[in-house]
């Protein structure tokens, strides 16, 4: 049977699914070749550089993890919303983590870079979870950034394996939602008193 015929796509997709199972600090051309059959060189025809096939994997996280919590979240709103965002990117990272690891080692590299539009995918998909919280426009990227932290750091830990202690993961988990959707309801109504 003839060999598939490689793209950068294919590569990127080879190389991310790759990186899931290895790890993103394990990639390297050499077994990526070996995954898809072929000498290492003949990789360079479709990627210029180790850093540029991470870089594509990045773009492809973030394009695919701006997408799954957009859909999970359509037609939700408020700790709905919050709810099936935050299940999508917590099932995203523990389905995904080496992808997920290549897209928060990357930096844009310019105002052209394809990451930027993906990147902005994701803070979109954020926004959008948070929008049934009327909160005030100067808040925002502060609800957005705590969300991230608090996401990011319950997703990665349960990818590593870091919840050893014998209580539901997913208790835990509706523990935290509930808190934070707790704390930006409390942020609006504290918002609203000052306003007054």
């Amino acid at each position: 049977m003839p060999k598939a015929r490689l793209t950068p796509a294919s590569v990127t997709e080879a190389a991310a699914a790759l990186v899931d199972e290895v790890g993103f600090d394990n990639l390297s051309m050499g077994l990526l070749a070996e995954r898809l059959g072929v000498k290492t060189p003949s990789l360079y025809k479709h990627v210029t550089s180790q850093a540029e096939l991470a870089h594509r994997i990045a773009v492809l996280a973030m394009t695919e993890a701006g997408d799954v919590i957009r859909d999970a979240i359509q037609g939700r709103s408020g700790s709905d919303a919050l709810a099936a965002g935050a299940q999508a990117m917590r099932t995203y990272v523990r389905e995904h983590p080496g992808r997920y690891a290549a897209a928060n080692a990357t930096r844009p590299t310019g105002p052209d870079d394809p990451f930027i539009p993906a990147s902005e995918r994701v803070l979109a998909s954020w926004a959008a979870m948070l929008s049934g919280y009327d909160l005030d426009p100067g808040q925002e990227i502060h609800a957005m950034r705590t969300l991230r932290s608090v996401l990011h750091g319950f997703a990665t830990l349960e990818a590593a394996g870091g919840f050893q202690i014998d209580a539901s993961v997913d208790e835990s988990f509706t523990w935290l939602i509930n808190f934070i959707d707790q704390g930006l309801r409390a942020g609006v109504a504290s918002g609203s008193d000052v306003a007054r």
